[in-house]
């Protein structure tokens, strides 16, 4: 174990010593700490540059974004609303005929689009992109602020009219990129040119906000907490590093990249494969699978939101297991990363045992057993203990999903069957790729 990881565990030790007696309470989770310059001062000084500068950009940058939307409004005028909260992918879908993003619709979703994209180059998320172009003075954000929020809350925003603004969270910024891209294509010369520009923009995005060490924190410029941490949740990493995989290859869709940023690109996602394998966390010397966040100095998996622990995360795991099997060139270290993940989920499956209950449901959600089901895995997986952890809004740790709160038992998916499509996919990856 490593000087860090050990004073880490030992951190971890000293809040499941303080957490309240109570049935299936194991502990209290703790926050992921910020991107700070005290903290950059502790990092070696070899590595201490290259963070100051990365620091001092995002903070230039949020005093640049705030300035932008200032100077939209004349003295007196009021700020439209922030736009409003959406879900899903917000009209940009991705798997239309080539012909349709010719469109009147195709082009007004992109229009939608270029005039929310932040002065950074990124995109808020959960907005539909269907609706109207942005106004003069308003919010490239929705309010992202979640009704549960309470005092110390882990998902309290800095500023709570000033969050997400820009992210890679809910595929937000990827997706939007990839849909101008499909429009720009069927829009060749001056009529697609805002549509290029804008792609390249958010390709520039990118490449600033990719930390010194490869990774992707979920929000840039930084916002502070978990939001500052190499971000694994909804594929920020992976699909980030895919991305610019493609463009780097000049794939039809992004021909219209130079070579100059092209070579930039390529360079950004193979960076960007490495972090995935640095933060893979490894149990008794073997790699097993991912946090669902990871510290940007350490490595270490850190909280999420006030119910998500610093544990093995198996959704995550299985997305980037399917992302490092995608690869046509992997490296001896990825192969590795995909064959000890692989056997650490094999380990980890639940038989005999189903989440059942929902909606309608007067006992709300539950684990039962129920002979001949599954496979299963437990949403999070203690590092020490190996067995399941579940939380509370309260920071509370569990290891008994059927104590939580009816709320969280209905609210999050404690229990899925994700791995299973990764353990499919690997009998076949791994005839090709042997283990050394």
């Amino acid at each position: 174990m490593t000087h860090r990881a050990a004073v880490i565990g030992l951190l971890l030790s000293a809040s499941l010593l303080a957490a309240p007696a109570l049935a299936g309470v194991i502990g209290t989770n703790v926050p992921a700490q910020p991107i700070t310059a005290e903290r950059i001062a502790k990092l070696p000084a070899a590595q201490q540059p290259a963070w100051k500068a990365y620091l001092e950009r995002s903070t230039a940058q949020e005093k640049a974004d705030r300035a932008a939307l200032a100077a939209e409004l004349k003295p007196g005028d009021t700020a439209p609303p922030p736009p409003p909260a959406g879900h899903g992918d917000g009209g940009m879908a991705l798997n239309k005929d080539a012909a349709w993003y010719a469109s009147p619709e195709a082009r007004h979703i992109a229009d939608v689009i270029v005039s929310f994209q932040t002065p950074a180059g990124g995109w808020s998320k959960n907005q539909d992109r269907e609706s109207a172009v942005r106004l003069p003075g308003q919010p490239w954000a929705s309010d992202n602020n979640s009704k549960y929020l309470s005092e110390n809350d882990f998902d309290a925003a800095r500023d709570p009219k000033w969050g997400y603004v820009g992210t890679l969270d809910n595929n937000a910024t990827i997706t939007e990129m990839r849909f101008l891209a499909k429009v720009a294509a069927q829009v060749p010369g001056q009529d697609g040119e805002a549509y290029r520009q804008s792609f390249l923009k958010g390709v520039r995005y990118l490449l600033t906000a990719q930390f010194p060490n490869g990774g992707w924190p979920q929000v840039w410029p930084l916002e502070g907490g978990y939001h500052d941490a190499v971000t694994f949740n909804d594929n920020a990493v992976s699909e980030a590093a895919a991305l610019l995989t493609e463009v780097s290859e000049a794939k039809p869709e992004f021909a219209f990249v130079s070579a100059d940023l092209r070579a930039k690109a390529g360079v950004a996602a193979r960076r960007g494969r490495e972090v995935i394998v640095a933060s893979q966390i490894r149990i008794d010397g073997k790699p097993a699978i991912w946090g669902q966040q990871a510290d940007p100095f350490t490595l270490e998996p850190v909280a999420g939101r006030n119910f998500e622990p610093p544990a093995l995360s198996t959704g995550e795991s299985a997305d980037l297991l399917m992302y490092l099997m995608s690869l046509p060139d992997p490296t001896p270290a990825e192969v590795a990363a995909v064959h000890g993940g692989v056997a650490w989920m094999k380990g980890a499956a639940i038989m005999g045992k189903a989440w059942t209950g929902g909606k309608g449901d007067p006992e709300g959600r539950r684990l039962v057993d129920q002979p001949g089901a599954g496979p299963i895995w437990s949403r999070y997986y203690s590092r020490t203990t190996g067995k399941p952890v579940f939380g509370e809004r309260d920071k509370t740790l569990r290891d008994d999903v059927n104590e939580l709160s009816l709320e969280r038992r209905n609210g999050y998916s404690w229990f899925g069957a994700q791995p299973a499509k990764a353990i499919k996919a690997y009998e076949t990856w791994a005839k090709s790729h042997p283990a050394k």
